[in-house]
């Protein structure tokens, strides 16, 4: 089966007619090679990216890439090549390569192409390309405008570590030789900023940016900086916090961090190599029982959808926690086969994970917070996923009465992810869309904070 996406035509010089001839060459070639299955998969990039500081244009950077990933299975055995030629001779080369690899690794029992059952009938339209190709000038001008508008906020911004804007587009086409070939067409454009505000207490930097598929869906240049600016000229003055236990409310941006380490502890290949804290907890309760988490992967113009994961397999929403309860994995058909489980189409990660947001915005989650820390900035890698374990350096505001009183930072913020995840309260309805993974702010009942 043939499936294209119906997004509009990749800008690129090489069609997907073309494109597609290459992959279907290359499944034949390895065919003829003896391999008893075979996946070739082309992916094209191109993007323009431009950076600004202190009103001087430091870099302008094009790229274009593309690559042909070719991988073979003589029974259990399995071998891959890649080449950026896409001639057919190279494309005959890098067959032989990847049969030649196969032959000489071992055997191995999960090895293989997903079941053809599993693989998409229809791609539907995401609507995930917008072609925009602004010229230097123009990027240059955006990230000139979105810095000065950070260093215009407050007199103590005293230095900028500049404003970046990229834009790029991609074309990926994947085919097996069970018949299945798609393709989809992507673009991605962002805006950033980040400044330095100094007083005679020290210096203090914070950043804001905004990303879309799409020109229309970016936040202005001017509200980029202003954002920028304002969350660096907060963060002054900063003070230590006597160690303690408290509530804590993850800000939105943040809060992300917290579902990205329960995926990796729900992952199928630290599942069959039992490095999760959560081996053996399907169908128990790990969160509050007012907690949802599902994966929405067919939202138009997201920035986490796809109509299949990288092994063609089908996408479809699906709840992984309700009430409470952990109620699926994140598997791709390797892993699943290691745990005699089914695939559950996320080759390549997560699809739109969604934390069904509360009624409280912002303001409201600080209110609720009443007295406690709101974490802005999470510093190191302090996470243990065998353990659950949880210490990282944190940064943020401590908040008294719903109102932020004053910054602080040198402070470590402690616990198990187990008991983490058992202690929010509260979800706000501040969510979050600039990723695959999409949340409000997260309240924690309690949590040991160490300071001074």
């Amino acid at each position: 089966m043939t499936l294209v996406a119906q997004n509009k035509e990749f800008a690129g010089s090489e069609s997907r007619e073309k494109l597609t001839a290459v992959v279907e060459a290359a499944l034949a070639e390895v065919k003829q090679l003896g391999a008893s299955s075979a996946k070739a998969a082309i992916g094209l990039s191109q993007g323009l990216s431009v950076t600004v500081r202190l009103g001087e244009v430091e870099t302008v950077e094009r790229t274009r890439d593309k690559a042909l990933d070719i991988t073979v299975y003589f029974g259990k055995r399995t071998g891959s090549a890649s080449t950026t030629d896409f001639s057919p001779a190279a494309v005959r080369d890098t067959a032989r390569a990847a049969c030649t690899i196969a032959r000489y690794t071992a055997e191995d029992e999960a090895a293989g192409l997903p079941d053809a059952d599993r693989l998409a009938k229809k791609i539907p339209d995401l609507d995930l390309y917008h072609p925009w190709n602004p010229e230097p000038e123009e990027a240059i001008e955006m990230a000139r405008i979105c810095e000065d508008s950070a260093r215009a906020v407050d007199a103590r911004i005293v230095n900028s570590e500049g404003a970046n804007f990229s834009a790029g587009q991609g074309f990926e086409i994947l085919g097996n030789s069970l018949g299945f070939v798609g393709s989809v067409a992507t673009t991605r454009f962002s805006l950033s900023a980040s400044v330095v505000a100094e007083t005679d207490s020290g210096m203090q930097r914070d950043y804001w940016w905004t990303s879309a598929r799409s020109r229309a869906g970016l936040e202005t240049p001017e509200n980029v900086g202003r954002e920028a600016g304002r969350r660096t000229a907060m963060r002054l003055d900063a003070r230590k916090l006597s160690t303690r236990r408290c509530r804590v409310l993850y800000e939105a941006p943040i809060a992300s961090s917290l579902l990205s380490h329960l995926i990796s502890a729900i992952n199928g290949r630290a599942l069959y190599r039992e490095a999760s804290f959560l081996q053996g907890h399907l169908g128990q309760k790990i969160f509050a029982p007012f907690v949802r988490l599902h994966e929405q992967p067919h939202l138009k113009t997201a920035l986490g959808s796809a109509a299949f994961d990288d092994e063609g397999v089908a996408t479809s929403a699906r709840d992984l926690v309700r009430d409470g309860v952990l109620l699926g994995y994140v598997l791709d058909s390797y892993s699943a086969r290691k745990l005699k489980m089914q695939t559950t189409g996320n080759a390549g990660g997560v699809f739109n994970l969604t934390l069904d947001p509360g009624a409280l915005d912002f303001k409201g989650m600080l209110r609720e917070l009443g007295s406690g820390l709101l974490v802005a900035e999470l510093i190191g890698f302090g996470v243990n996923t065998v353990t659950g374990d949880y210490s990282r350096g944190a940064a943020g505001f401590w908040v008294e009465g719903g109102e932020i009183q004053y910054p602080v930072e040198e402070i470590t913020i402690a616990g198990n992810l187990k008991e983490m995840f058992q202690s929010i309260v509260v979800v706000g309805d501040d969510v979050d869309v600039r990723g695959s993974v999409r949340t409000g702010s997260i309240m924690l009942d309690g949590m040991t904070v160490a300071g001074s």
